[in-house]
């Protein structure tokens, strides 16, 4: 049996890593780059929206007065207040209370479900009416094709939306836990500042869509 002392072992090292700072933005930047993605995509929508708002006027501006505009205006108070929540969120776990900043969590995953409730019940009522996209467009108080143009671009860049708010809303709920937990603190909360990057990406992109299809 040998008596030499064992070797200690081995600590792995993230050196090829970098350092914290490094890492923290690293992942700011992947961040900006993915919400840069993101931007491109609704400005294509914009972009097809402005075209055919072009190309038929009239029926555009009739179909923009067909839009439920309390319950896009409403969604509109939910989403930015979410927004506010969030942003105060990340600042109490700056300032270690992190009892406060889970609750404004959970603040802002209420008003992102309450967001896709109102939105849910917008579309409902579009389905009654039969003002839907495509060949399911049976709307006859607008004619085709602008009316079923319009209704289509609206089902489309608010369907897109709301999938972002659904996603949002995940993201929001297992931050919240991991908030709960204790996971963030003042020296470590990259996570929760990414997440509400995101947040605040999804509240401005619906401060562009409320306009554009309910009020202008």
């Amino acid at each position: 049996m040998s008596l030499e002392p064992a070797s200690p072992p081995v600590v792995p090292q993230a050196s090829h890593f970098g350092s914290d700072a490094a890492r923290e933005q690293a992942a700011h930047v992947g961040m900006w780059v993915f919400l840069a993605t993101e931007v491109l995509l609704f400005a294509a929508l914009f972009t097809a929206y402005a075209v055919y708002r072009v190309d038929y006027p009239e029926t555009f501006r009739a179909a923009r007065e067909h839009m439920k505009v309390g319950i896009g205006t409403a969604n509109t108070y939910l989403l930015v207040t979410s927004s506010i929540c969030v942003a105060f969120a990340v600042w109490s776990v700056r300032q270690e209370r992190t009892g406060l900043a889970t609750f404004l969590l959970l603040c802002a995953v209420v008003l992102g479900l309450g967001f896709l409730t109102l939105k849910g019940v917008e579309y409902a009522a579009h389905v009654r009416e039969g003002a839907l996209p495509g060949r399911w467009y049976a709307l006859e108080e607008f004619p085709r094709p602008g009316a079923s143009l319009y209704f289509t671009l609206y089902f489309v860049m608010t369907g897109v939306h709301a999938l972002h708010v659904l996603v949002g809303v995940g993201v929001l709920s297992v931050l919240t836990v991991q908030t709960a937990w204790g996971k963030y603190s003042g020296r470590y909360h990259t996570p929760l500042e990414l997440g509400g990057m995101y947040w605040h990406l999804v509240d401005v992109i619906w401060l562009f869509v409320w306009p554009l299809l309910y009020l202008v």
